[in-house]
């Protein structure tokens, strides 16, 4: 049984992202209603979507958006092509363009925090301050572009004077930001990189990728070890996944993202129908 105020914590993780699609599917099908969204990079970008539309048909659009060409469009087109753009740009692979388009498309008449249905924060980097930064007001592309600029990706964001790139780097999955908020239930929509051992680096491409997982699972780990006895905390399952997941280019890989979203779907329903939510 949730009891409220109920968050729903969307993380971090590209293209794997398309398996909370399925967990926001199984939560709303059993009924189970966020009374506040938090979510950091691609789980900004899904969450904002259930904030501005808090039902079940949501999650179809969702679904269709993740199979969608313009899904593809978000992390570019081929290599040949992604070369000639950081060629001339120097710093990213892609235009933030396609997300923003697809934003403005999908939000309609949401164009601010204030907008939305239910209440909703992003996270994002702040460059000049080297600090954690959470959009809650304003203008709502531009927060959750910020919230999603992965670096080498995507260009970072500016906003009143200040660059942004993605949350993830400081916070992946923000559970403590919802408790702060003062979330009673808590459910955490994660893309289950952190269910997968971590490796020692072989090559030289491995080095930042295995940095970063160390420092996202650290602070994940210490915010789930200070949840307070008053607050429950539900980690939804993914379904499993693979080592190709863990792939450099798993980011580009959008035609797996109907299996992502099934196989979380299946996992969640039968993780819910377990603990009798």
């Amino acid at each position: 049984m949730s009891v409220g105020p109920v968050a729903f914590v969307l993380g971090g993780g590209g293209v794997l992202g398309a398996v909370e699609v399925g967990m926001l599917r199984a939560l709303l099908r059993h009924g189970v209603r966020p009374d506040l969204i938090v979510g950091t990079s691609i789980g900004a970008v899904n969450g904002v979507l259930v904030a501005a539309d808090p039902t079940e048909a949501v999650t179809e659009r969702l679904g269709r958006l993740w199979a969608s060409p313009q899904a593809r469009e978000v992390y570019g087109g081929s290599t040949s092509r992604q070369l000639v753009r950081v060629a001339r740009r120097g710093t990213h692979l892609h235009s933030p363009k396609p997300l923003r388009d697809m934003l403005y498309r999908e939000l309609g008449g949401a164009t601010s925090f204030a907008d939305l249905r239910v209440r909703f924060e992003c996270c994002a980097a702040s460059i000049e301050r080297a600090a954690e930064h959470w959009f809650s007001q304003g203008d709502l592309v531009p927060a959750v572009l910020a919230s999603s600029a992965v670096p080498g990706l995507l260009p970072p964001i500016a906003i009143e004077g200040e660059h942004f790139i993605d949350g993830g780097i400081v916070n992946s999955i923000p559970v403590g930001r919802a408790v702060e908020l003062g979330a009673r239930t808590v459910y955490v929509l994660q893309v289950g990189r952190i269910d997968r051992p971590l490796k020692a680096p072989r090559y030289l491409w491995d080095v930042a990728k295995v940095a970063f997982e160390v420092s996202r699972r650290h602070r994940y780990a210490r915010e789930m070890s200070a949840i307070p006895e008053h607050v429950d905390v539900y980690v939804m399952p993914t379904g499993g996944g693979s080592e190709r997941d863990d792939s450099p280019l798993a980011y580009r890989d959008v035609a797996a993202a109907a299996r992502r979203i099934s196989r979380a779907y299946e996992a969640s329903v039968e993780y819910l129908d377990a603990m009798s939510v």
